[in-house]
């Protein structure tokens, strides 16, 4: 388990993390989101020692994780792809991390093989891609069989095989009842791989809550609705409660043989069968009538908008 009480960072008059409480459970894969800026990094780095924090503690498994005698058996980590010496051999390279943690040398092979660079063992790192390299900072975490494992952008530079894997090795892992921590931007990756969520900006906690009810809670449920008839079929959704926008411009109408243009309408407040009920008993004919569920990307896009430290420039 890993738990973070009330950390904090500063580096001179800018505070990265403040006063950030959370924490991460067994069994469970919880993804940690924020906008650029927002402070991940460093509290993964402090969570691991490598950044000493301001003020507050980060724990893993109770205890600071520099009080961990050989860390790789207690907490797998991969940051930074990039940080491996690129004229050793990936068996060089983790033979002497195993070395120094106490790990036995038949662990390098193993994990080798269940990274698939068993092929290329022996080829120096520096001659690996961004996708290899990724797969042997996997390697590197697993070395220890760790029950805590924390991960910051895994699958950058994965080809989709890759993704696929990663994301089925990390469910296999908080299955197998241990710690799951993973940083990504990619919502996709967080959808289908993470069970909870710690979402923070600006270096404050905004949600830590199962991934489901982060989407429920960021957006209303909508449903669509395609008519001929948008001007009559919003006054009777309006008069019914219900909150109508346009979405789009009109366009020909499916199967119409007159001059009737269909156009799209968003609705809040009414479900799908009222809509439907309503639209009937005022002879309104739809052409589409679909639900759409709670999206995890516009729940984060709205939830972090007031967080957000560095926006691109609109277009003129």
């Amino acid at each position: 388990m890993i738990e973070v009480s009330e950390l904090t960072k500063r580096y001179g008059g800018k505070t990265a993390v403040d006063h950030l409480s959370f924490t991460v459970r067994p069994g469970r894969v919880t993804g940690f989101l924020g906008p650029n800026g927002a402070g991940k990094s460093t509290t993964l780095r402090m969570i691991l020692g490598l950044d000493a924090p301001t003020t507050g503690t980060a724990t893993v498994g109770g205890v600071p994780f520099h009080r961990h005698r050989r860390g790789l058996r207690h907490v797998g980590a991969l940051l930074d792809a990039g940080q491996v010496h690129g004229g050793r051999s990936a068996t060089a390279h983790l033979s002497a991390l195993a070395r120094s943690n106490g790990i036995p040398l038949r662990r390098v092979g193993e994990v080798l093989e269940e990274v698939g660079l068993a092929g290329v063992a022996a080829r120096r790192v520096g001659g690996f891609s961004l996708g290899m390299k990724q797969r042997l900072g996997i390697a590197t975490a697993l070395l220890g069989d760790p029950p805590v494992l924390m991960f910051d952008e895994p699958v950058n530079g994965m080809d989709p095989e890759g993704v696929l894997w990663v994301r089925q090795l990390f469910r296999r892992l908080a299955a197998e009842g241990r710690t799951v921590f993973l940083s990504s931007h990619l919502m996709s990756e967080m959808e289908n791989t993470a069970d909870d969520l710690v979402v923070i900006g600006r270096g404050r906690l905004i949600a830590a809550e199962p991934l489901r009810d982060f989407a429920a809670r960021g957006t209303r449920r909508s449903v669509a609705v395609e008519t001929p008839q948008a001007a009559e079929l919003a006054a009777v959704l309006t008069a019914a409660g219900a909150s109508v926008e346009r979405e789009g411009p009109a366009h020909a109408a499916a199967g119409g043989d007159g001059p009737a243009h269909a156009q799209r309408l968003v609705v809040t407040g009414l479900p799908a069968d009222r809509i439907g009920a309503l639209a009937f008993e005022h002879r309104i004919r739809l052409d589409e009538l679909t639900t759409r569920t709670a999206s995890l990307e516009t729940a984060f896009m709205e939830l972090t908008a007031g967080s957000i430290e560095y926006t691109a420039g609109q277009p003129r």
